[in-house]
């Protein structure tokens, strides 16, 4: 048996046996087949499932479900998509307000199901406080952003400020300068809810094979070592797996976010910090951190991990020192009584980034093949709206979910852009991520002078613009 349990804090947690689904055995005619037990393909077979309960759905699954992402992220249920600024620029007033509600209800969307379904993934719908705690940069780069937000038209409703005596009164940061709080996002617990989702479409008749790796697919089904599946519609919901499917590779590129948990800390420490209620929290620099206060009362604390040169999958989740090290270091310079706390937990995850950080929901009608992906770390609510909206393409409900500007309604994979070669790829990652720890290093520095804090700020800024 796999050592599934040792992959997070949140499979380790499972009060379940992690006992495999039977591996396909023989060949299989349906009119859905899905690639990947993960939130993207379960949301998939539910709505389908809610909708079309007729629907013959067969989900393969290369390990067991929750192995990839969804069982590994840091539990930010958010109520946005990545780059969805971009996305909605070309759109008038009020079809952004719209396109802007329907990402902001991602959360109660889930809270519905769950509730629906009797999951149990310790959801807390508390909000996520974006914060400037290390260096004042933070602060005017925070208040740039959330001026760009409102001339998008959304209000202190969605998005508002909090000066350091506000923020104190849901964290207490170290030299906090403030923050952005929204109330579009909820806290869970990843595993609970994939492995809650998959015995929910089982008990409506979906057909989960678990220890089955599909080696090859295309349309009108797709191939294991010991057998094939022959569909109507193929939906390769595999995220950062995209690899291991050609030709997905070419347009999603798989990278890493690693995160650690503390063990459960006392009343006095949580008193001295707040998070009461389960708020998402960050610091705002290009470090990408997430955090959350867990229900039995850890510390979970992520940062942004890195990229493997040709795309290669990362395997090996044994933290080093330093990776370990950077997350403590970082929580630390927030709640430095947490310097020396000691970590029970480290993981990481192979995530999907599509290339201009666009994430896609797509729709090939002609071969029968519909995917989402490109996430970029959003997943756990990106995943959802993507499983709505994919039921919605193959099923052709004209609903606002089908006519949103990350859908390709007549789409074809290769029509999405693809990465660069190598190593050009990875030439530039590398180059990207050394301008990000050289600002925060210098920014974090307070001996640093006003030319050489500009300077690193500049290069970083112009090399995050190049990876959009």
């Amino acid at each position: 048996m796999p050592a599934w349990r040792t992959i997070s804090l949140w499979m380790d947690q499972l009060d379940e046996p992690l006992l495999a689904r039977p591996s396909l055995e023989q060949d299989l005619d349906v009119d859905v087949a899905i690639i990947g037990a993960g939130y993207t393909g379960l949301w998939t077979a539910y709505y389908l499932k809610r909708q079309a309960p007729q629907l013959r759905i067969a989900i393969v699954e290369a390990q067991t479900a929750g192995f990839g992402a969804s069982g590994r992220n840091g539990g930010w249920l958010m109520g946005n998509l990545l780059g969805e600024d971009r996305l909605l620029a070309g759109l008038s007033s009020e079809e952004r307000r719209a396109s802007f509600d329907l990402l902001h209800s991602i959360p109660d969307e889930v809270a519905n199901v769950i509730e629906r379904e009797a999951i149990d993934c310790d959801y807390r719908k508390s909000g996520v406080l974006y914060c400037a705690a290390r260096y004042p940069e933070q602060e005017t780069g925070l208040r740039q952003y959330l001026a760009k937000l409102h001339a998008q038209g959304l209000t202190d409703a969605d998005y508002h400020w909090l000066s350091p005596e506000q923020l104190g009164q849901q964290v207490r940061i170290a030299n906090a300068y403030g923050a952005i709080y929204s109330p579009h996002c909820a806290t869970i617990h990843p595993a609970k809810l994939v492995r809650g989702l998959a015995r929910v479409v089982e008990g409506m008749g979906v057909q989960i094979y678990e220890n089955s790796p599909v080696t090859h697919w295309q349309s009108g089904g797709l191939q294991t070592v010991k057998a094939q599946v022959r569909s109507r519609w193929t939906v390769p919901a595999v995220e950062g797996y995209s690899v291991t499917l050609p030709p997905l590779g070419r347009y999603q590129m798989p990278v890493q976010s690693l995160l650690v948990a503390t063990e459960p800390l006392s009343q006095a420490l949580w008193d001295e910090i707040g998070l009461e209620h389960g708020q998402a929290f960050s610091e705002s620099s290009r470090q990408v951190t997430y955090g959350q206060r867990t229900l039995d009362n850890r510390l979970v604390f992520g940062a942004r991990g890195g990229y493997r040169f040709a795309g290669k999958l990362r395997h090996d989740f044994t933290l080093s020192d330093n990776e370990v090290g950077l997350r403590r270091y970082l929580f630390g310079e927030l709640f430095p009584q947490l310097k020396n706390v000691r970590i029970t937990h480290s993981w990481g995850g192979n995530l999907g980034m599509s290339r201009h950080f666009k994430p896609h929901m797509l729709c090939d009608r002609r071969h029968g093949i519909a995917l989402a992906g490109g996430y970029g770390g959003e997943g756990v609510g990106a995943s959802n709206l993507g499983g709505r909206t994919l039921a919605d393409l193959i099923l052709e409900r004209d609903s606002p979910l089908v006519r949103q500007p990350w859908v390709m309604a007549e789409g074809r994979v290769d029509g999405l852009r693809p990465w660069e070669p190598e190593p050009c790829r990875w030439l530039g990652y590398n180059a990207i991520i050394r301008s990000f720890v050289h600002e925060d290093q210098t920014l974090a520095n307070p001996a640093s002078p006003p030319w050489r804090r500009k300077l690193a700020s500049r290069v970083a800024g112009f090399m995050e613009g190049f990876m959009h």
